[in-house]
């Protein structure tokens, strides 16, 4: 492919830990590819979740015109413009769709049993973001190292996704973090926030890759197979370091 004119990175377990802020050395990284190249942040977190773990994680000298967020999801998607952050679009669920998607989830994590009665839970377990609803099996705070363990096979979420779906047949249903399930709009996934950003900057999708560390079958990354963008899988933060310093340095980007 040609050198890529927007590149689009998932966030947990692709630039930065679970819910964790990215690196002072990724933010240098990031910093480098905006002065070459357009940068979207693709995530299941809220808008200020990836505020919070990317761009005030950024030197002052960064170009935050060329950076663009595609929280929940793919659900909305906001650029830096005169000093703060616009909307291009949001997809938000009512306040109704909330409560009876918070209610099914309830009848899901019933029925599957997947949650243990003593299980100690940080924070609340289900969040509504505006365009998502998020459910976090062991509460929206939980330290990295417990959500590390909670379902390192991918079971547990497997089986309550499948209990979710035909309750929810209206919505998206995605597996998305460690311990996480998340619901948007129907047709709503990473997919279509990349169409959505293809059309806001007059770009095609053809020039765009995707980095990301769940891109397998199943994966919070899969929808993206189904768009034209061009994909590179990573393992982690580390690889995906490794992998956009190389390019910096021997691409002409």
């Amino acid at each position: 492919m040609t050198q890529p004119e927007v590149f689009i990175f998932d966030l947990d377990g692709t630039i930065a830990e679970s819910k964790q802020p990215i690196t002072a050395r990724m933010a240098e990284m990031l910093t480098q590819l905006l002065a070459h190249s357009r940068v979207a942040i693709a995530s299941g977190g809220k808008f200020k979740q990836l505020h919070k773990q990317v761009a005030n994680q950024l030197p002052a000298n960064t170009q935050l015109e060329k950076l663009y967020f595609l929280p929940t999801s793919g659900a909305a998607l906001y650029y830096y413009r005169d000093t703060k952050w616009h909307t291009v679009y949001e997809k938000l669920l009512t306040d109704t769709e909330a409560i009876h998607i918070t209610k099914a989830i309830e009848q899901a994590v019933k029925s599957t049993r997947v949650i243990f009665p003593n299980t100690t839970l940080y924070g609340t377990q289900t969040e509504f973001r505006g365009t998502e609803v998020s459910f976090s099996a062991l509460g929206q705070n939980a330290p990295l190292e417990q959500k590390r363990t909670w379902d390192p096979t991918r079971e547990k979420r497997e089986i309550l996704h499948a209990s979710l779906v035909p309750l929810l047949s209206e919505y998206e249903v995605h597996i998305g973090g460690m311990t996480t399930i998340d619901i948007t709009q129907k047709g709503i996934d990473k997919a279509y926030g990349i169409e959505r950003l293809s059309e806001f900057l007059s770009i095609p999708i053809t020039h765009m890759l995707y980095i990301g560390d769940e891109l397998q079958n199943g994966g919070n990354d899969e929808a993206v197979l189904r768009t034209q963008a061009h994909t590179h899988k990573v393992t982690d933060p580390r690889d995906t370091y490794r992998f956009i310093t190389e390019l910096l340095t021997h691409e002409d980007i």
